[in-house]
């Protein structure tokens, strides 16, 4: 597409796969970082932290294990109080896209002159927020290792969002979605919207918390929130609202929650403004 430039060309190796079979959340990140850091470069920006900053993505199609793809990059967006960038992930084989991200930057220079392109991805929408902690449990805790940290000494996009994908699988466990469960009946959770806002970047050593609160639950769809935090204190570093459905894994098709699953989850709802 003219005036995109690809910032990024790789593959989705096996062991980046996960239970539901297919590119798990956390590597499309750490290619996104890439790709981030690469935009920077040609707009002769600083490399971007991952301190105040929102990434908005929409997965429209699989990629599985082998798979080959590029992300296309380009400035699509600029105010006063933020930049932000477009990213389009490619299937190098077909040409078509798998996913749409939105970066924002509210860090950025005002100063900055860029073209800016036209947005063909879809528009970000801003769902409801939870308006209290109450109802969120315990997901994931542990601390900050060395191989949480990029280039830079901070904490990775990569290292939010596994996490994130944490406690995605105990928010399933907690409502019935075992691992038993899924492997028996060929189910999966298949992430089709995520909002990634990051405020704070935990250090090496700091330990860290993932609360995690169901704010939707639809027939066969499920949205979580889940924040990360300092245990000590309560200061937020991040929050990722995941929005998914339940999966056929042989169908490759969402299917609805069974009636114990759904129960269990609806016990469990957050209040959204």
């Amino acid at each position: 597409m003219a005036g995109w430039i690809e910032t990024c060309r790789s593959i989705v190796a096996p062991w980046e796969c996960d239970t539901t079979e297919h590119f798990t959340i956390a590597y499309y990140f750490d290619r996104l970082a890439d790709a981030a850091s690469m935009m920077a470069d040609s707009l002769g920006l600083p490399d971007p932290r991952p301190a105040s900053h929102r990434f908005d993505v929409r997965f429209v199609r699989e990629l599985r294990a082998g798979a080959s793809f590029h992300i296309l990059s380009a400035p699509i967006g600029l105010d006063e109080r933020a930049l932000r960038l477009g990213h389009q992930i490619v299937d190098s084989g077909d040409g078509e896209v798998t996913a749409w991200a939105v970066e924002t930057l509210t860090d950025t220079a005002p100063a900055l002159r860029c073209e800016l392109l036209p947005w063909p991805g879809p528009t970000v929408e801003r769902r409801p927020e939870p308006t209290t902690l109450e109802g969120f449990t315990p997901t994931m805790r542990d601390r900050v290792k060395p191989t949480d940290l990029g280039a830079d000494g901070n904490f990775t996009l990569a290292a939010f969002v596994h996490r994130f994908t944490a406690g995605c699988i105990q928010g399933l466990a907690a409502i019935g979605g075992t691992a038993s469960y899924m492997e028996a009946e060929r189910r999966g959770y298949s992430t089709f919207e995520l909002a990634l806002s990051i405020s704070g970047l935990p250090r090496l050593g700091d330990p860290v918390l993932v609360e995690t609160g169901i704010v939707h639950l639809g027939a066969s769809s499920l949205r979580f929130m889940h924040r990360l935090c300092d245990p000590r204190n309560g200061t937020e570093f991040a929050r990722l609202g995941q929005f998914g459905v339940q999966l056929d894994l042989d169908a490759r098709r969402p299917v609805a929650f069974p009636e114990a699953l759904r129960s269990a989850a609806a016990r469990l709802l957050v209040t959204t403004a």
